[in-house]
């Protein structure tokens, strides 16, 4: 009995961190697209993640620090200015 729950514990935390995640992952050949997308807007794209269902880019633009949100057809739906 003591052996299942113990197996049934570490099972519990080591799923942990794919719970943790808050949207699908990103693969290379999208992160490379946000980011060539965003570059060409001026944007210098320092992280990529996804959120709420919605991707979600750390970038720099004019000595400024913003997070954007796009949607699945890579549209920005909200910009963030972190100050």
């Amino acid at each position: 009995m003591k052996r299942t729950l113990l197996a049934a514990t570490l099972a519990a935390f080591t799923a942990l961190p794919a719970l943790a995640s808050d949207g699908p992952a990103i693969d290379d050949a999208r992160k490379a697209e946000i980011t060539t997308l965003l570059t060409a807007q001026g944007y210098e794209v320092r992280k990529i993640d996804s959120e709420d269902g919605m991707i979600e880019v750390y970038a720099l633009k004019d000595g400024k620090r913003y997070e954007l949100y796009l949607d699945a057809a890579l549209q920005i739906v909200r910009t963030k200015i972190d100050d």
